[in-house]
């Protein structure tokens, strides 16, 4: 049984520091994650090492618009989760893989890929293995990224942050302080808040991404609090991609998100200032592409999530010379 990061002893039990919920455990009993627990005043790992599978894909699949757009990336999805949502779906996985870091590095090597995403699920709860991970793709020049739902402790940002490169912040409901607590058994949305602004801090590329909820999660002032909150605190320039909800577990009875709710929540989120707006939904037109904010020049054509054409002049616009809030190398 591997060890865990980030707890404390307090009297008899064990705190738990990874996430934001910080679960207090008696002996025997795991964490709301159902992956650490409390074995005789030491916090434990199940399940060390496994994860749900890998592939390659594009990048602009995590989503990442902005981080080496067009290029691959060897995505690991892991498993556990400290929300509902993924829950909702399933808790079971039909294979379970076991990931070790100097095999997955020689692997993308030898594919010649330099992307290194950890997707699905929350990665934050395999944080050992990742970190591990993490220092060793640093040592071979690898770019790596983490798509998180932002419950973090700052204490792991901060012990990443060297290490990672990129985040996408994946956000539901537009972080509707009702819906987290009715639908996700989340009573505080302000972690999310201050994982975002400890990532800038750390010099992480960031993204953000919010899938719109019709009926339960399309609160229009939640929806104009979030877009002020990322350019008041964050940069205008943050890429902000809205994602399609469809229907799935618990949620089976809720409808798809409709053309006409991602045009108003797109428009809104440009009216009020964010410079890089997409959409993830092939009948919403003109939001797959990104435009110099200054001149409106279509940079990179999309077609769904494959780059048609790529008309940037390294990090800047052929047209005007305008500088892209972008990485490419």
């Amino acid at each position: 049984m591997e060890e865990a990061m980030f707890w404390s002893k307090e009297g008899k039990k064990i705190r738990c520091n990874l996430c934001a919920f910080n679960c207090l455990l008696e002996d025997g009993q795991f964490g709301r994650c159902k992956l650490r627990y409390n074995n005789k005043n030491s916090l434990k790992i199940k399940n060390y090492g496994n994860i749900k599978d890998t592939k390659v894909q594009s990048i602009e699949n995590i989503p990442m618009y902005h981080f080496f757009p067009g290029q691959d990336v060897f995505t690991v999805s892991t498993i556990g989760t400290n929300i509902d949502w993924i829950k909702k779906t399933t808790d079971k996985f039909d294979k379970i893989k076991k990931l070790k870091s100097e095999e997955l590095v020689k692997t993308m090597n030898a594919k010649k890929i330099k992307l290194l995403a950890f997707n699905d699920y929350e990665p934050t709860m395999s944080f050992e293995l990742i970190f591990k991970i993490l220092r060793l793709a640093k040592r071979y020049n690898i770019k790596t990224m983490l798509v998180t739902n932002g419950f973090m402790s700052s204490e792991a940002i901060k012990k990443i942050g060297k290490y990672l490169d990129a985040v996408n912040v994946k956000i539901i409901a537009s972080a509707d302080k009702e819906f987290y607590k009715k639908y996700l058994n989340v009573d505080d949305v302000s972690p999310i808040f201050d994982s975002l602004k400890n990532f800038k801090k750390h010099r992480v590329f960031i993204e953000v991404s919010n899938t719109i909820i019709p009926e339960i999660g399309e609160d229009e002032n939640s929806h104009s609090h979030l877009v002020d909150w990322i350019i008041n605190n964050l940069d205008s320039s943050v890429p902000y991609h809205l994602m399609k909800f469809e229907p799935f577990g618990d949620f089976h009875e809720i409808p798809e998100t409709p053309v006409e709710l991602f045009e108003k929540f797109s428009f809104d989120a440009e009216k009020n200032g964010l410079r890089f707006v997409y959409v993830h939904d092939p009948y919403v037109a003109g939001y797959s592409t990104t435009y110099c904010y200054n001149c409106r020049f279509p940079l990179i054509e999309r077609l769904g999530e494959a780059i048609v054409e790529n008309r940037l002049d390294k990090d800047r616009c052929p047209s005007c010379g305008f500088k892209i809030n972008l990485v490419i190398e």
